[in-house]
C-alpha cells in the first residue's frame, strides 16, 4: 500500500508541508510506504486547453506534469495539502488539479480509494480552499465521503505549526486514518 502526497504550498518547509509530514510519518507507522511531492520544487505548467487534447498520445507540454500525475494515479491513497493563497489552493496546486484534464479527458482513472486534505490558512479561505479540493477528488476518482479526512487550520508565519501541538497531533491522526483504510481494503 502507497499514499503519495502532493503538496501545493511553494515554501518546502512551510506550515502545509510540515504537517503533511507528521501525516506521512504516522502512516509510515502503519507500514504504509510514503511519498511527498513537493509541487513548487518541480516545474509544472498549467493546461494550455488544447481542443483535441484526447488526440495527444501525452501531454504537449515538457514538463513535471507526467511523472507527478502517474504517481498519482498508481497510489492506494493520496493527500492533497495547499496553504490559502487569496481564499484558495495555491497556484502551483492548481496548475496540477488543470493538468487532470488530460487523465479525464483520456478516461484514466486514479486508483485510490481514500484521500486526506491539509489546508492550512493564516485567516479565511478555509472552508473555499477545502470545497475545492474535495470537489476535484470527487472528479477525479469519486472518493466516498467516508473515506476522505480533512485537516484544517491556522497558521501565518513559517513553521509556526511546529509550535501547535493540538495542530501536530490531529495531522497524525489523519495520517493513522488514512493508513486504516488502506489496510482495511
Amino acid at each position: 500500500m502507497k499514499i503519495v502526497a502532493i503538496v501545493g504550498s511553494p515554501r518546502p518547509k512551510g506550515n502545509t508541508s510540515l504537517l503533511v509530514d507528521e501525516v506521512l510519518k504516522a502512516a509510515a507507522e502503519y507500514g504504509v510506504e510514503t511519498e511527498k511531492i513537493v509541487l513548487g520544487e518541480y516545474k509544472v505548467g498549467p493546461c494550455l486547453g488544447h481542443d483535441n487534447c484526447s488526440s495527444f498520445a501525452k501531454c504537449k507540454q515538457e514538463d513535471d506534469a507526467p511523472w507527478i500525475l502517474e504517481k498519482y494515479c498508481q497510489a492506494d491513497g493520496v493527500v492533497l495539502g495547499s496553504p490559502v493563497y487569496y481564499y484558495n489552493m495555491t497556484a502551483q496546486m492548481k496548475a496540477f488539479v488543470d493538468r487532470n484534464y488530460f487523465l479525464y479527458r483520456h478516461d484514466i482513472t486514479p486508483k485510490a480509494t481514500c484521500a486526506g486534505l491539509v489546508v492550512v490558512g493564516g485567516g479565511a479561505g478555509l472552508d473555499h480552499t477545502v470545497r475545492a479540493l474535495r470537489r476535484f477528488l470527487k472528479l477525479s476518482f469519486d472518493v466516498p465521503d467516508d473515506r476522505l479526512v480533512t485537516l484544517t487550520g491556522y497558521a501565518s508565519k513559517v513553521g509556526e505549526v511546529k509550535n501547535k501541538q493540538p495542530l501536530l497531533e490531529e495531522a497524525r491522526k489523519l495520517g493513522r486514518r488514512v493508513a486504516e483504510m488502506l489496510n482495511q481494503k
